[in-house]
């Protein structure tokens, strides 16, 4: 069992502004912010070590959607989609993060420059419109930070955004 940690307070759905990209763009960087957050200063091996029997783990986690940012908004190809859950072993917590959160820097650069979220993202074949693609970050990101929460609980205790 691992030790308990006080419960923190869960943080408030974010303000936004009036338009649906405002609304779009600030929800899903909240769920960003605490998928980052999950991982942050958890020790080595437990950031990596699968704490399901699929082999999920924390960094892993945090790799996946930061290849999951670049292929839905920077239409970067993935060979092998079940790698990205597997840090390799020169990656780091804080290089893993620096990925993620450059990823993310990235695609909220596409996303600010879009005027018409109707319009098809940069991907290619049959690209989906930014519309869907910020819908689809939302509904990815926001599953994976239930797993991460479920996943810190296991490691230390720690609960709450």
């Amino acid at each position: 069992m691992p030790p308990t940690r006080a419960r923190r307070r869960d943080t408030p759905p974010p303000r936004t502004g009036p338009g649906e990209k405002d609304v779009l763009r600030g929800f899903l960087d909240h769920l960003r912010t605490a998928v980052a957050a999950k991982a942050e200063d958890v020790p080595e091996p437990q950031v990596r070590t699968p704490g399901v029997p699929s082999g999920t783990s924390l960094l892993g986690l945090v790799r996946h959607l930061a290849h999951v940012e670049r292929f839905t908004f920077l239409g970067e190809q993935v060979a092998d989609w079940p790698g990205t859950f597997r840090p390799r072993p020169d990656e780091t917590v804080a290089s893993v993060l620096a990925d993620y959160r450059d990823a993310v820097d990235r695609a909220n650069a596409v996303i600010d420059a879009c005027t018409d979220l109707t319009a098809p993202v940069a991907r290619p074949g049959r690209a989906p419109s930014m519309r869907w693609a910020l819908a689809h970050m939302i509904e990815e990101t926001g599953r994976h930070a239930g797993h991460a929460d479920i996943l810190r609980e296991l490691i230390d205790g720690a609960t709450g955004r």
